[in-house]
């Protein structure tokens, strides 16, 4: 007899797979390390291991430089798959105000056409506005 792993809406997952899961880092390393550097809160409580477990219902807050994302976990991960099946397993709640915040920092980040090439300076501030610390997109 085989018994096949069937997942479980109130399944339990750990924390940096599931961020790996749903698309918001690019390796459960990436994760891991934003994790034990204090960027991720669980329920509002500062989560520092990778080990925490994340369940449906809870609330997760990435914190990336200036901005933050919310995130309520409808269900635990199976595998890293396409965007659209990495989509159900979150609810995206943050604040729309913060969305505009996101809109007026990129377009701080452009250039007038005609300017010429930047330098290499310039290009790296370009590269910081731009970013602006987002790891969930590392």
């Amino acid at each position: 007899m085989s018994e096949e792993k069937q997942p479980q809406s109130d399944s339990r997952q750990r924390l940096d797979k599931w961020l790996f899961f749903a698309r918001m880092a690019k390796s459960r390393s990436i994760a891991q390390r934003r994790i034990a550097a204090g960027d991720v809160r669980v329920n509002d409580q500062k989560v520092l291991h990778a080990s925490y477990t994340v369940r449906a219902g809870d609330r997760i807050v990435l914190a990336a430089g200036t901005r933050s994302r919310v995130l309520i976990v409808r269900a635990a991960g199976v595998r890293r798959g396409p965007y659209e099946e990495a989509r159900q397993l979150y609810d995206d709640v943050t604040p729309a105000a913060q969305e505009q915040q996101l809109s007026n920092v990129s377009s701080h980040a452009t250039r007038e056409a005609g300017t010429g090439r930047p330098t290499k300076k310039q290009r790296r501030v370009l590269d910081e506005l731009r970013s602006d610390g987002d790891w969930w997109s590392e």
